[in-house]
């Protein structure tokens, strides 16, 4: 059986980091730090599932009126919840008996861990930023819900945080297509789906691109026309600007947004939903192979995307 001292490194290392890896996974991330901008990332405490309180409807008793004419004062339904079921994912960080043994030495036993754990970070932060982009179908459906989930390019069917797309249109996000972009209608097509997302003060604050969509907006800007948010340059986010809002590029080699697809998100109303004591945090006690001489410890996070307005956000896709 492996030591209890390495145990103890283990778990004093990946708690001492906890914090560090939620940072990390939110702020490299261009969806998820917005969403920290917004407010967005709210852990919930426990639960069957994940409430998330939505607007469906606007209230019925409205009435413009004369002099003493009665009012309605009928109670109006207008809200209502999505349930959206708690998501789980770990990595796990292990060592076996022989390289405690090879590993000795306090400095040799630390840099030994610090590697694995550092690479057990990675993987999290890399698999979660690619979940934030899926359709929640992954592992049998174990998968975080993300934006191919929450903005479909499919709104008319399906179920999303137990409403039925099919049944009500409120809960349907808005879709652009129909045209191929070009460089030169990329504007256009833009325009079309920003104006449809539009009401009041309301509008997208974060537009998400792969490679094809950014680089035909690009090509359609003039050199001197490339403005960078300041905000998103300074994170490190490849991004230009369409209205007031930046344009981010999540393509190329180990990028994330699905090809062909240019995301227009009101930040608003999508919701990152962690369990406070899951997210990202090391699994106690440690996993002890009951026939090797190995130690495991987990890396677990619990929790899901949600969406509490549908209608504004949209999707422009080939």
């Amino acid at each position: 059986m492996a030591s209890p001292n390495i145990s103890e490194i283990m778990t004093t290392t990946l708690e001492s980091r906890t914090k560090k890896v939620a940072d990390n996974v939110t702020e490299n991330n261009a969806i998820l730090r917005k969403l920290n901008q917004r407010g967005k990332v709210k852990p919930f405490s426990g639960g069957r599932v994940i409430y998330q309180e939505l607007e469906y409807a606007e209230n019925s008793t409205y009435k413009r009126y004369s002099g003493y004419e009665q009012l309605d004062i009928s109670p109006s339904d207008v809200f209502t919840a999505a349930e959206f079921d708690i998501k789980q994912s770990a990595v796990a960080v292990s060592i076996s008996g022989l390289e405690q043994l090879q590993n000795a030495g306090p400095e040799q036993m630390i840099d030994l861990l610090e590697s694995r754990i550092s690479n057990a970070e990675r993987t999290m932060q890399n698999k979660m930023s690619e979940d934030m982009y899926s359709d929640g179908t992954a592992d049998g459906g174990k998968q975080t819900g993300g934006l191919q989930h929450l903005v479909a390019d499919s709104p008319t069917s399906g179920t999303v945080g137990g409403i039925n797309r099919a049944t009500w249109t409120f809960w349907r996000n808005i879709v652009g297509s129909g045209t191929t972009m070009t460089s030169s209608n990329a504007y256009q097509l833009m325009l079309n789906v920003w104006l449809q997302l539009s009401r009041g003060t309301d509008r997208p604050d974060l537009i998400i691109a792969d490679n094809n969509h950014y680089s035909l907006y690009a090509q359609h800007l003039e050199a001197n026309q490339r403005f960078m948010k300041e905000d998103e340059a300074m994170a490190g986010f490849m991004s230009l600007m369409f209205q007031d809002a930046p344009v981010v590029f999540d393509g190329g080699y180990g990028g994330n947004a699905p090809a062909d697809h240019m995301y227009f998100l009101n930040c608003d109303f999508i919701h990152y939903r962690p369990h406070r004591d899951r997210n990202m945090v090391p699994l106690n006690p440690d996993r002890f192979a009951t026939n090797q001489d190995a130690v495991v410890k987990l890396m677990a996070w619990a929790g899901n995307m949600t969406l509490s307005n549908a209608f504004l956000q949209g999707v422009l896709i080939n």
